[in-house]
């Protein structure tokens, strides 16, 4: 029971980090000095979370301890910090007074639309976390990864300073674009997959490439840019499939 509850432990620590991420994120509403902590330190806790996501499958396998059980946690715990948390953060940053109002018999009421565009966030993380649940591709992932889709919402905030922030229609965009994404047909490659392929020789380059970038830049940028990077590789793959396929329809003459 140890070996299992170790992994475990940590698709716990991910799940609190995500409630911890809605929590300090409740604490403030707009666009002031003062609730820029807030939203920089809800956002750090996804990301913090996302470490302890990582982490949680390799622990598993190493302790051999995969289960059921240990899946359907590690679910729910991404449903929490990849679903939930985005969609309330960029609620209380972005969305919270986007609503219409209505006057019924001389009564004011108002039809939340920011509200609205907040759920899809996490209804798409939990479509996507079922599908996954149900069958997936040994080989990739079918649709964005959640952790992936919450991570580059969780970066938004960090882009913001005390007295410029994302404008609100280009963040808007951005997070309906990725909530998509969860639930396309697009795929993405594992990363397990192809740190299982990597030789020592590739190994060594490779961190010694990262640490060059996090000391020009910084671990942020360096993070955001592999973020930015994973995205764009399922969508570049869906372009030359689809360009392939538009290539051979035309050669053959169908």
């Amino acid at each position: 029971m140890w070996r299992a509850f170790i992994p475990n432990a940590f698709s716990m620590g991910n799940l609190t980090f995500g409630f911890f991420a809605m929590v300090i994120a409740s604490r403030a509403t707009g666009h002031n000095s003062e609730n820029f902590y807030f939203f920089i330190t809800s956002s750090l806790c996804i990301i913090l979370a996302a470490i302890f996501d990582g982490l949680d499958g390799p622990l598993a396998r190493l302790f051999k301890s995969q289960s059921q059980l240990g899946e359907q946690l590690d679910s729910l715990a991404d449903l929490t910090t990849f679903g939930l948390a985005p969609g309330f953060l960029m609620y209380k940053i972005y969305l919270y007074d986007i609503v219409i109002s209505k006057y019924t018999v001389g009564t004011p009421w108002d039809i939340p639309v920011g509200m609205a565009i907040a759920a899809i966030f996490p209804l798409c993380a939990a479509f996507r976390l079922a599908r996954f649940n149900v069958a997936h591709d040994p080989s990739s992932f079918v649709g964005l990864p959640s952790p992936v889709a919450g991570l580059l919402i969780a970066f938004i905030p960090l882009f913001n300073n005390n007295t410029q922030y994302i404008s609100r229609p280009v963040a808007i965009i951005i997070f309906v674009s990725v909530a998509f994404l969860m639930i396309s047909n697009i795929k993405y490659s594992k990363p397990q997959s192809n740190l299982r392929k990597l030789t020592l020789v590739r190994a060594v380059a490779f961190v010694a490439v990262i640490s060059i970038l996090i000391y020009r830049f910084n671990l942020y940028f360096v993070a955001f840019g592999v973020v930015i990077l994973y995205v764009a590789s399922g969508l570049f793959a869906m372009l030359v499939h689809v360009t392939q396929k538009l290539r051979y329809k035309i050669t053959s003459g169908e």
